[in-house]
């Protein structure tokens, strides 16, 4: 028993151990991304991008939906049973009244071919159908079922001035669905937006806690120094206080630096779907795609590919919809005719035997004679939303190509003073460098030093603030433009269904 015990206590402390050994691992688990790597992680494993191609297969199955209104429809209908058992009062030829008990079933079957005629609203319809009737308490010698059907009929119904929404949906539908798929391209490239930005503050913060630990570092080595040559005489006790105050705020702008590394990592991990634990080690996107954007180039290229030029046209084609489906709500006439074969027979191949001819034609109406100006009102306002509509995506257009020539004139300039902040950069570290190396020697003071030290990490900070501006508009301007300058290939394919 003694031995069971100690055997499931070691047991449970392996346990233990291993899991604190997976965690340890987990935790110490680095990722290494650059940042087309991260945005194709986005891609495929954020939530919202997840969203986005759901809502792209709703909106597909729609069309599919649409679709299919306009195929031939093959419908079953019937009754089977339909049995009752019930006594019925019957009033007899002198005022009196019987009750008379009914036992009986009746089973119905039609099979009918429907087809919708797009450019009429109308539906034309093939269809045969069979009746059987059972009398249960039929007197003797007298048949107890009977058989009624129409072997084949033809029938139209067909409205007359009505609005026809087949021949208006036939026009919108297909810019929705247009729309749909490339509001889906906008909405990953809205996610490589987002994912950027988060890369950069990560990265920022990465850059960070770099300068900081340098600088840790090199203010360590500095206090070293100046402790030395305290000692020496050669630095006044004032002096050696103020560097040692340097080192101590070098080590909160560390912590700073380690604490704000976390939660970015934390905020990317959220985004793109990986597991908390994991520290990220991103590439700095310093390559730089060389390629020209021409503004008249990308204006064209945005009329032609995005969605709310789309939707422009289908709002106007809307606006004109509701106003032939005001002008159909005036009156409404329908006509109905069909044509024919009917028989009833006591065995059911019987009536299929010289059949005899079946017609139906119709015309409804439903006109108002008076109405108290409601027509004309409704008629009024649909062509009022028409010209409002019309007014709204004039005003529109103008707003959305005055957007895109702003969006490519500010590309043009980040990427001019990307540069400029590169070379920057790199001249600030250079002066640092020789700084510190002169410092070392005597031959430049703490204040030089500290001057230095501040405008090579300005100078660093503004380098990838250009760098993300630069990425960020980058793929905001694929998004204006649904197009990949660098590749030079659109980022959808037009008119796939999927």
């Amino acid at each position: 028993m003694k031995f069971t015990y100690l055997f499931f206590i070691k047991s449970v402390i392996a346990v233990v151990v291993c899991c604190a050994v997976l965690d340890k691992a987990q935790a110490q688990e680095v990722l290494t991304f650059t940042l087309q790597e991260l945005v194709q992680q986005a891609k495929d494993n954020s939530p919202s991008a997840l969203r986005a191609k759901t809502r792209k297969e709703n909106l597909y199955w729609r069309y599919r939906l649409f679709k299919s209104d306009y195929n031939p429809q093959l419908r079953l209908n019937g009754t089977i049973p339909r049995y009752y058992q019930e006594f019925n009062n019957i009033t007899q030829p002198d005022g009196s009244i019987e009750f008379i008990e009914v036992k009986q079933n009746l089973m119905d079957l039609e099979l009918g071919l429907e087809q919708v005629i797009g450019a009429t609203g109308g539906v034309v319809s093939v269809n045969t159908s069979t009746n059987r009737f059972d009398n249960f308490l039929s007197n003797p010698g007298e048949p107890q079922t009977r058989y009624s059907g129409v072997p084949v009929r033809v029938a139209l119904n067909q409205p007359i001035f009505a609005y026809n929404s087949f021949k208006w949906n036939k026009r919108i539908e297909p810019l929705l669905y247009e729309e749909s798929k490339r509001a889906y391209v906008k909405e990953m490239e809205e996610v490589s937006i987002y994912v950027t930005s988060l890369y950069f503050d990560y990265l920022a913060a990465q850059v960070n806690y770099e300068i900081a630990t340098a600088n840790l570092k090199n203010t360590a080595q500095v206090f070293q120094i100046e402790k030395r040559r305290n000692r020496l005489g050669e630095t006044p006790e004032d002096e050696l206080l103020q560097v040692e105050l340097q080192v101590l705020t070098a080590q909160q702008q560390m912590a700073e630096a380690q604490l704000s590394l976390e939660s970015a990592s934390f905020a990317m991990n959220s985004f793109i779907g990986l597991n908390q634990y994991s520290n990220l080690n991103l590439v700095s996107p310093v390559d730089i795609p060389d390629f020209e954007v021409d503004v008249d180039r990308a204006l064209d290229l945005a009329f032609q590919n995005r969605e709310e030029v789309i939707g422009f046209d289908r709002r106007k084609i809307e606006a004109e919809a509701e106003v032939a489906r005001a002008r159909g709500d005036r009156f409404q006439v329908m006509l109905n005719a069909s044509y024919g074969y009917n028989n009833a027979a006591f065995n059911l191949p019987d009536i299929y035997q010289n059949p005899n001819t079946q017609a139906l034609v119709s015309l409804g109406l439903s006109v108002p004679v008076l109405d108290w100006g409601r027509n004309k009102a409704r008629m009024s306002m649909a062509k009022a939303n028409q010209e409002l509509v019309q007014n709204t995506v004039a005003q529109e257009l103008i707003d959305f190509e005055q957007g895109i020539f702003t969006k490519v004139k500010n590309f043009l300039m980040i990427k001019e003073r990307l540069n400029v902040t590169k070379v920057s950069a790199d001249v600030a570290q250079r002066r640092y460098d020789i700084a510190l190396k002169r410092y070392q020697t005597g031959n430049v003071n703490i204040t030089d030093l500290n001057i230095a030290q501040n405008e090579k990490d300005a100078n660093k900070r503004a380098f990838y603030t250009s760098l993300r501006d630069f990425w960020i508009a980058y793929y905001e301007l694929r998004s204006l433009t649904l197009y990949d300058f660098e590749k030079g290939e659109l980022l959808y394919v037009p008119g796939a269904d999927q």
